[in-house]
């Protein structure tokens, strides 16, 4: 299953469940398939996920697996896209995606 993170400020962002409830429980969020927060939440979770990310140890990736992807890495395009949101002053929502996604 896919969570898709969305604002008015940024292109939507799709990730697999899993790494999306990672995610959201470095941001201090429930991971929930769904959930929105108003733009003044938004600047405060983004500083947590940075926070989180930065706090993280370095992870290398398991001997014979080149579809790794660091959490600093996934989380990337997650924090441009709130930093967008800060910036546009906008709401930030994710939601469960469907097939027309």
């Amino acid at each position: 299953m896919l969570i898709t993170f969305s604002s008015k400020a940024y292109a939507n962002i799709s990730m697999h469940q899993a790494d999306a409830f990672h995610l959201l429980s470095l941001m201090g969020l429930p991971p929930e398939r769904s959930g929105s927060l108003l733009a003044a939440e938004v600047p405060a979770v983004l500083n947590r996920l940075k926070v989180a990310i930065d706090a993280a140890p370095a992870q290398s990736p398991p001997v014979g697996d080149d579809a790794f992807v660091s959490a600093k890495t996934r989380a990337a395009p997650l924090m441009d896209a709130l930093a967008a949101a800060v910036n546009a002053n906008c709401n930030f929502t994710w939601t469960e995606a469907t097939i027309l996604d």
